[in-house]
């Protein structure tokens, strides 16, 4: 027998070995101690020319099976588990991922595992525990010593055995005060293997549901019960307690002993979607997510292997982790972007959710207020079980919505549709220079300060400005790496924080110019509003006690501001007071988050999106327009949403302020299938990108002339939207199809032809199957 290995190269195949050799050079002494042979879905130690990696055995095969002579095979070096640590399920979707998205299996399993385990790690981590030493009952600080008290007397809390680490930062403890505690003699830590859990019990009774969120919950209860699998997708509007119908759907499948998997789109949705899943449940609660370090990854997955994670709440890399016997998969905020992944394996999780649901016969819930056009057309198709959740939870109403003309000589319309008198039009408004912000949007802000409520302004936008421009030759600051301009950033209120430009695209810094290289003209302004600026000018608006009687803190939310550990957890803190404020966020605070004294939206920049060429920009809009707006009155109080807009005859925006998403939605579907765009066609996306623009259009070309035949729409080679980035030049090829089966059977004999080409030698190709921006 062969072992048949993957390893993690970029070739399309795997690769035979003989089995390991006996460590014994006596004949009679190996065949009586002849190693066994790894069993499939273990780690193995191999030679590969001159390297040595790891790898995983997916097969054993005959030895007539192999295309490679027997004298050329090379041996095992060292088998390093002697179980599987991927079963028959976990190898099966391995090949789907490979076969689906055209990758090899080697780099998926790869992408599957973490690195430790990659690099051959043993699995058996003990965990680090801390007690307080047997001779110390109580301790004595100094006077100003009050955290190490505060932290000694929480660890006091576990008793005789303490608890482990990873429990006592999840309770507030932190690393560096245990560590001094240790050095005074007053504590100790000690190293144990995981304990299983307890059976998950309710710790706080469910809330009363409406009759749309029974039937949402009976339907998904009766799915899992009987081992089925179905998909379906939970149409609710903000507000309308989808999270709620998670937590009752999740609790008969916890009480029979299985895992629930929890996808959310973003890290800072997983500490208050933790919280709210722990005052429910008395349960293991696994976080997973890129800000865990390399031991913390390979301890979850681990966990989620071995069952110990009874509540697994994680980013998309999340549905690759292996489970011992899961019940469940939520995908929550269903429609978002950052479900795709955008380089190596570009899967999208909500995609791999369905599919792992298909393959364990358990139901999967894809819940959202603003379904993608492809998960419509999926309800439409049968493929997907819809779940409507028209109400919002509770005593709160839907916002009303305001458009808000805000050019600068505005006209009145009289043809605004006023069939619903939440929405209407408010005309003849001037528009603030400094914030961006009409008077009248200014003035509402202030009303409901004073009425002891907050306000979150909206601006997709970070830094204090996208342009740099010279007043005297119209010179810009542009990236010398790439297609784009700097973007500054600046703060007039945070004199430490340094000034300078910033590529948002390829990470690359420059100092701000004291004169126009071009011209040498002082005169350098800039254009345009960021986080920053907005912030610094509602500040002078609503902050500064020169100018107002009472002052009003403005708390700026953007990756600025969270790149600090625990930073989103404090500003959450600050939010959740209730007190006045206004929140100035990037799309970080659209998806999920519950602000109930949050009564009015602002949203300066509506309709930029509208406005763009990509076919996918008014959809994307939408969504983050009813997102942002669902932020509004989800408390007792009703809310208020301003859209800002140079357009307000747009008819898509007034289709959607009008007549809401759901018939937005499906106008926009109707469009699509009319056009022939996704999701009536299928789409394959290939990039190159090269050190010359020439070359990476030239290998495009060479591979549309080996095209087999076939009933494609090419569209291409042509330089991509961003045509130089990180000083490589980006071109792509873009083939659709009206069927799925076609397009894969020619990506199948094409795409590893295109990566041999000689034009291809030292150029970077990849294939993007269903890619969300061409």
């Amino acid at each position: 027998m062969l072992i048949r290995v993957a390893l993690p190269v970029p070739l399309y195949r795997e690769f035979d070995y003989l089995p390991p050799i006996p460590a014994s050079s006596n004949p009679a002494h190996c065949a009586k101690t002849a190693p066994p042979m790894p069993p499939i879905g273990s780690r193995v130690q191999v030679s590969f020319g001159r390297q040595t990696l790891i790898g995983i055995v997916v097969a054993h095969i005959d030895r007539q099976s192999s295309d490679i002579p027997l004298n050329k095979l090379k041996p095992i070096k060292q088998c390093l588990d002697e179980t599987p640590i991927l079963d028959a399920a976990m190898l099966s979707l391995a090949r789907w991922l490979a076969s689906y998205y055209h990758y090899p299996l080697g780099d998926v399993i790869s992408v599957m595992l973490p690195t430790l385990i990659r690099q051959g790690k043993p699995l058996d981590l003990l965990v680090t525990h801390w007690r307080i030493r047997p001779n110390v009952s109580d301790a004595n600080f100094n006077s100003n010593a009050h955290k190490q008290k505060q932290q000694f007397a929480m660890l006091k809390l576990h008793g005789t055995h303490g608890a482990s680490e990873e429990t006592l930062l999840l309770e507030g403890m932190e690393r560096p005060f245990l560590k001094r505690l240790e050095e005074n003699g007053l504590i100790e830590h000690y190293l144990q293997p995981q304990a299983d859990p307890a059976p998950v019990s309710l710790a706080k009774m469910p809330l009363d549901l409406n009759e749309q969120q029974k039937l949402a919950v009976n339907a998904i209860i009766h799915t899992a019960n009987t081992n089925t699998y179905c998909g379906y997708l939970l149409n609710g509007v903000t507000g309308s307690g989808k999270t709620e119908v998670y937590l009752q759907a999740m609790q008969s499948v916890l009480q029979a002993g299985k895992q629930v998997l929890v996808l959310v789109p973003e890290i800072g949705l997983t500490p208050q979607t933790r919280a709210r899943f722990a005052e429910r449940f008395s349960a293991n609660i696994l976080l997973l997510h890129s800000n865990l370090n390399n031991t913390q990854r390979m301890h979850g997955w681990e966990d989620c292997r071995q069952g110990r994670a009874q509540i697994v709440i994680g980013t998309r890399s999340s549905v690759l982790h292996p489970f011992a016997n899961l019940g469940l998969i939520v995908v929550d905020e269903s429609h978002d972007q950052s479900y795709k992944q955008q380089d190596t394996l570009r899967y999208h999780a909500a995609d791999v959710a369905l599919y792992r649901g298909y393959q364990l016969g358990i139901p999967v819930v894809l819940g959202t207020a603003t379904p993608s056009l492809e998960h419509l057309k999926l309800v439409q198709e049968g493929k997907l079980t819809e779940l409507m959740l028209t109400e919002r939870a509770g005593h709160a109403k839907a916002a009303s919505l305001y458009l808000v003309d805000a050019r600068d000589t505005p006209t009145k319309y009289s043809d605004m549709p006023v069939e619903d008198k939440q929405r209407q039009l408010l005309p003849n408004l001037e528009r603030s220079q400094n914030t961006g912000l009409t008077d009248d949007t200014i003035a509402a802000i202030r009303s409901t300060l004073e009425a002891g409520e907050q306000v979150l302004v909206f601006l997709n936008r970070r830094g204090y400005a996208p342009i740099l421009l010279c007043d005297a030759c119209g010179w810009q600051a542009d990236c010398v790496r790439c297609e784009a301009h700097m973007t500054l950033h600046h703060s007039q209120l945070n004199s430490q924080q340094p000034s300078y430009l910033k590529c948002h695209h390829c990470d690359w810094q420059a100092s701000i110019p004291l004169a126009c290289p071009e011209c040498h003209s002082p005169n350098l302004n800039a254009v345009g509003m960021g986080t920053t600026r907005l912030t610094e000018s509602l500040h002078a608006l609503f902050s500064n006690p020169q100018t107002s009687k009472v002052t009003y803190p403005i708390i700026q939310i953007d990756r600025d501001t969270t790149r600090r550990k625990d930073s989103w957890e404090e500003i959450y803190q600050r939010i959740n007071t209730g007190k006045p404020a206004i929140l100035v966020g990037t799309q970080m605070v659209a998806k999920g988050h519950h602000f109930p004294n949050v009564t009015l939206v602002c949203l300066p920049n509506a309709d930029r999106g509208f406005l763009s060429p990509d076919f996918r920009s008014p959809e994307h809009t939408a969504q983050l327009i009813v997102q942002v707006a669902g932020r509004s009155g989800r408390g007792s109080k009703p809310g208020k949403v301003l859209i800002q807009t140079v357009q307000p005859e747009n008819p898509l925006l007034r289709k959607l302020v009008r007549d809401g998403y759901q018939p937005f939605a499906l106008e926009l579907l109707k469009e699509r299938k009319m056009i022939g765009l996704p999701p009536y066609t299928y789409a394959a996306l290939i990039r190159c990108e090269a050190k010359t623009l020439q070359r990476a259009t030239q290998v495009l070309k060479d591979a549309v002339v080996i095209l087999p035949p076939h009933n494609l729409s090419i569209l291409g080679p042509v330089d991509a939207p961003m045509k130089l980035k990180n000083s490589r030049y980006h071109t792509q090829l873009l083939l659709l199809s009206k069927q799925r089966a076609p397009l894969h059977q020619v990506l199948n004999l094409w795409w590893p032809q295109v990566l041999q080409l000689p034009s291809a030698k030292y150029l970077k190709l990849t294939l993007d199957i269903d890619p969300i921006g061409w």
